[in-house]
């Protein structure tokens, strides 16, 4: 070989590693800002008992039904059986690669994968897969495994995990045990995060071509259980794999407790409390302050038998109300939804309803320094906005907007006087006791609920809005029936929740909720039907911000803009969380700041 072709050789390999994203060392755990809290040598989380005893079974409840296993697909999108995967009850059968810390804002420590090697910038990360890491058949979890989940995902699967690898622009097996996933233009500082979140599955157990398909057949997967038994639509049944190979990693000392977990569904609450009372379900999770005082005046709860107990959480309170659905013409205009928005009576519902137990709630990120309430906008803030002169209202950015507040009678004409004008202004007017919309026809709507508490907050609010002469009736329907609905966005409003839970780290969840590119998606979770460029642009800043100061400025201007966007009517909130169980539960002494954790609770042996 001549001097100059290996000096040609050289030069390209080098000028190749010299392009190359520059890797750091393998780390144990990541984090979104900072540096993750524990140290490498941590034994467990805080919040765990590490030697609590395993054994018993549980048994939890819930309202609806169930007709699908795989969470992964479209089809039955919201009436996949529980505890698959899991916020609430667990990680029961699919894993991710590395595990969530809840007592951190956004932390991630090792699990299928036991190191992550992330470059400075972000542009690629490198997982290493334990070598013990298995599927509940005994088969090793494998390179091939994670390329499979986002080809198949990419192909076949529902959002956020059918739209990841349009961020990703290399994904490549670097080792036995590693996978490299290299990220295109379109991704984030966040996403290497949301990518070790991602749930992984097995390539040998899943056929491509129906992987779209619903199906009640017990799914081969990572974690602790394995589904056990099934009767469609009221019961699933999961038993401990006593081989589960991440049994005695750190990340997972202290959870999964019991040998078995059931989970029943019911029809309706009032039939969900009765199985309570009775000793079928373990634990009751009601809402209503009043309610729940009532529902807990029983003979076993007097006996000390049921446990009452409160449990403080350090996040913001996620944002439920009546929530538009912006695609309708009747409720395009931000104007008309501020002034529908003031006719809520927040201050009759928590004295009549609650008790007065209740707050408002104002902000997305309520009672956190991400809120807008209280904070002027600064000049990180402004330079944002500038794009949109107008497009926020001077008292939100001041930080002094507050909802207005009644005397509680519920018949404050003086809150109804302000909203009147508001509509007049957007061009409807009252004739003969109606309220018209710009093109003269009668205003009104229509309110789905699924319980009765809801039932109840949307009389209250259609009470007040006749009185200006909008019409609004009231359907209630079941589980599936809503769900359905939901996922069509056939809906003109509904009683909901800007998302299943809120975060001290606001990332890509973001643009499921809010942004434009899932306004019109069968099956997001943007059911208002946000479609905003300011909106996509705050998102945006937030997900590429290198510094705390960028990314708390850049989640206000989110905060301030759906304030002003009024997509939905904010109603109440209380900053703890409430359970009722049976005595023969027990749980860890510390909560974290997300709250209770379910799956680090256990069952007192005999």
């Amino acid at each position: 070989m001549s001097r100059v072709l290996v000096w040609l050789i050289t030069a390209t390999s080098f000028l190749a590693l010299s392009l190359a994203p520059a890797q750091s060392e393998p780390k144990y755990a990541i984090a979104m800002q900072g540096e993750p809290a524990l140290p490498p040598d941590y034994t467990h989380f805080s919040y765990v008992n590490p030697d609590a005893p395993k054994g018993g079974s549980i048994t939890y409840c819930r309202v609806g039904s169930f007709d699908n296993l795989n969470p992964f697909i479209l089809k039955s999108l919201r009436t996949t059986a529980r505890g698959m995967i899991d916020q609430d009850y667990g990680n029961l059968v699919f894993e991710p690669l590395m595990q969530r810390n809840y007592d951190e804002a956004f932390s991630l420590y090792g699990l299928l994968a036991d190191s992550a090697d992330m470059d400075p910038e972000r542009k690629s990360i490198e997982f290493h897969l334990n070598p013990k890491a298995k599927w509940s058949d005994g088969e090793p979890v494998t390179p091939e495994d994670v390329l499979f989940t986002y080809d198949v995902f990419a192909e076949k699967g529902r959002p956020p995990y059918s739209d990841r690898m349009s961020m990703i622009a290399r994904l490549e097996k670097t080792g036995d045990h590693s996978v490299r996933f290299t990220f295109n233009d379109k991704a984030n500082r966040e996403f290497p995060l949301i990518i070790a979140l991602t749930p992984i599955i097995p390539k040998h157990a899943f056929d491509k071509e129906t992987f779209d398909k619903t199906t009640l057949k017990p799914l081969i997967g990572s974690g602790p259980y394995t589904v056990d038994k099934v009767q469609p639509g009221q019961r699933i049944v999961f038993k401990r794999n006593p081989d589960y190979w991440g049994k005695d990693l750190p990340s997972k000392r202290g959870f999964d407790n019991y040998d078995q977990i059931t989970i029943e569904y019911f029809l309706n609450a009032n039939a969900k409390i009765e199985a309570f009372k009775k000793g079928l379900c373990a634990i009751d999770d009601e809402g209503d302050p009043v309610k729940r005082e009532r529902d807990i005046d029983f003979p076993a709860f007097h006996k000390g038998e049921v446990i009452a107990e409160t449990f403080d959480i350090g996040i913001p309170p996620v944002v439920t109300g009546f929530l538009f659905n912006t695609r309708l013409q009747k409720f395009s205009n931000p104007v008309v939804r501020r002034a529908l928005g003031m006719l809520y009576d927040f201050e009759w519902a928590n004295k009549n309803l609650y008790g007065g137990r209740y707050s408002r709630t104002m902000s997305f990120w309520q009672n956190s320094e991400l809120s807008a309430l209280g904070h002027p906008a600064d000049d990180r803030e402004k330079a944002l906005l500038a794009p949109y002169p107008g497009r926020v209202p001077a008292d939100v950015m001041d930080g002094t907007w507050r909802p207005p507040v009644t005397d509680g009678t519920g018949n404050d004409r003086k809150v109804l006087k302000v909203a009147f004008e508001m509509l007049k202004d957007a061009g409807c007017k009252v004739q003969d006791g109606v309220m018209l919309d710009p093109e003269g026809k009668p205003f009104g709507f229509e309110i789905l609920t699924a319980s009765q508490d809801e039932e109840r907050l949307a009389a209250i609010y259609q009470r007040t809005l006749e009185k200006i002469g909008i019409n609004v009736s009231i359907r209630s329907l079941d589980g599936d029936q809503i769900q359905s609905r939901k996922q069509r966005f056939d809906f003109e409003v509904l009683v909901g929740a800007s998302g299943s839970s809120n975060s001290l780290s606001p990332g890509s969840e973001q643009i499921g909720r809010w942004a434009s590119t899932e306004a019109k998606r069968e099956g997001s979770f943007n059911l208002a039907g946000v479609a905003d460029p300011a909106v996509d642009m705050a998102i945006d800043a937030m997900l590429r911000a290198r510094s705390k100061e960028d990314y708390v400025a850049a989640v206000r201007v989110l905060d301030r803009l759906l304030i002003s966007g009024n997509y939905i009517v904010p109603m109440q909130y209380n900053t703890q969380q409430w359970l009722a169980y049976w005595n023969y539960l027990e749980h860890p002494r510390k909560t974290p700041i997300f709250g209770y954790q379910l799956p680090s609770w256990w069952r007192k042996p005999n």
